[in-house]
């Protein structure tokens, strides 16, 4: 059997828009069909589009009768005499009764036109009230920075739920090295990458409050499912149906709505393997906190080591003018992303400044006992660059905060040991929720957007 006839009309895709390729025939046909259903019953705009033209027509006359001297000067003021018949001219000369009714129709296009934006925009869904502010909204947003946010985990999705408000060009570079929980379970079925801090940030980043609610829903039953999120199954549905989440990446994107673009640091599963310096290697993210103990991490690695980044990955760091990493974990959501060579390699060679948002306190069995040097230096030594600026909160945690996290072995991060160089980099801000140690995502998001106006 041969193969069916290609189809005439061939989409493509550049950047988030999607273009489609028409013969000449079909724009004029499409063209054609357009104009019909702009007549068709119900659209509730052809009443104003007769008022508006009738009103221009009115006022186009009105003006030829004060500008045109021809021969034909009394055809184009007949109607103006014929109004000034049923008025006295001692009260309201002939001039005056022409401007009167060339504001009166002037009155009556801004009004139709009024109307007819109203009726369009109830038409697609938009309240004519608030139609404005979100206007206003998306223009701000649209000129805003262009971030591109590297990490993963709690961290990563409550900076950009923070940044969202200010910018509409945000780019996450988000880990996929997880093998625990339901992104292990949906990871070892299905040979996809780890799903749930993409989850977390589509979700961050999604314009709709009610897709953002549904995309973190837990299933508690339900065999099969228990414990897996939505978003999760989501993308494991996309992922299954497109060949894999980098040609999903087109329709996840439109379906969240998401502001901005969250992107995996590779779309093949890799496994993160930490080196120790008592000799041992642990396999697997979700065996760090259990299996480090005493020992100290010197390195990590994905297995394989070589895998390739998406190109609009690589596009939105070229273009980026700020490089934030963090917060969020050292060794299991901020470095992990750093180990794909291309994006370690365009993370060096770019020119926007690069931020590190500094861990306010230690993980047990993966950071303990580290300082802020003991941090940077651990970036230092897999990205190949110092971060430009350090952001530190200094805002205090309260006592019985601090108790509860010494009690698990966790304790502040502080500059003990940081040389003058590495001070000089360091900004401090008050970036707490209130009795928390959790970054406050509207603080974070504000002192970021200063720093970033200081820098630029």
């Amino acid at each position: 059997m041969s193969d069916p006839p290609a189809p005439r009309n061939v989409p493509t895709q550049k950047g988030s828009e999607q273009e489609v390729r028409l013969s000449p025939r079909d724009r004029t046909q499409a063209a054609q069909r357009r104009a019909v259903r702009w007549l068709a019953p119900g659209i509730g705009v052809k009443r104003w589009w007769t008022l508006f033209l009738l009103c221009t027509l009115v006022g186009a006359v009105g003006f030829l009768h004060f500008t045109w001297t021809g021969p034909w000067h009394f055809t184009a003021t007949k109607w103006i005499l014929w109004l000034n018949y049923f008025t006295n001219p001692a009260w309201l000369p002939l001039h005056v009764t022409g401007l009167v009714v060339m504001g009166l129709a002037l009155v009556g296009a801004l009004y139709s036109i009024a109307m007819i934006n109203r009726a369009l925009l109830r038409g697609t869904g938009s309240s004519p009230a608030s139609a404005v502010d979100v206007i206003f909204e998306k223009r701000n947003l649209a000129r805003g920075v262009k971030v591109v946010a590297v990490g993963g985990g709690t961290g990563l999705s409550n900076l950009l739920s923070g940044l969202k408000k200010h910018t509409g060009n945000i780019t996450a570079i988000v880990t996929v090295a997880d093998d625990g929980g339901s992104s292990g379970r949906l990871r070892q079925a299905l040979d996809m990458v780890a799903p749930g801090d993409l989850t977390d940030c589509y979700a961050a980043l999604s314009d709709s409050p009610v897709l953002a609610r549904l995309l973190l829903h837990r299933f508690e039953r339900g065999e099969g499912i228990q414990g897996h999120t939505f978003g999760n199954l989501m993308l494991a549905t996309l992922s299954e149906e497109q060949g894999g989440l980098e040609t999903a990446m087109q329709d996840i994107h439109e379906v969240l709505r998401v502001q901005g673009a969250v992107f995996p640091a590779t779309t093949h599963p890799p496994t993160l393997v930490a080196h120790l310096n008592d000799g041992r290697t642990v396999r697997g993210e979700s065996q760090f906190a259990s299996q480090v103990g005493e020992a100290r991490i010197q390195q990590v690695t994905l297995d394989p080591p070589n895998l390739p980044a998406l190109p609009q990955v690589l596009t939105a760091i070229a273009d980026a003018e700020v490089i934030v990493l963090g917060p969020g974990s050292l060794y299991t959501s901020i470095i992990p992303a750093l180990l794909v060579p291309e994006i370690a390699r365009a993370v060096r060679n770019s020119a926007a400044p690069l931020i590190y948002v500094a861990s306010v306190m230690t993980e047990p069995g993966e950071t303990t006992g580290y300082t802020l040097p003991d941090h940077v230096n651990a970036i230092v030594g897999h990205l190949g660059r110092l971060p430009d600026c350090i952001l530190m909160n200094d805002m205090p945690v309260s006592a019985p905060i601090l108790r509860r996290y010494h009690d698990e072995g966790a304790e502040l991060v502080n500059l003990r040991g940081a040389d003058r160089e590495l001070r000089s980099r360091v900004l401090f801000a008050p970036l707490l929720q209130p009795d928390t140690a959790w970054h406050n995502p509207d603080a974070l998001a504000n002192a970021l957007v200063e720093l970033t106006a200081k820098q630029r």
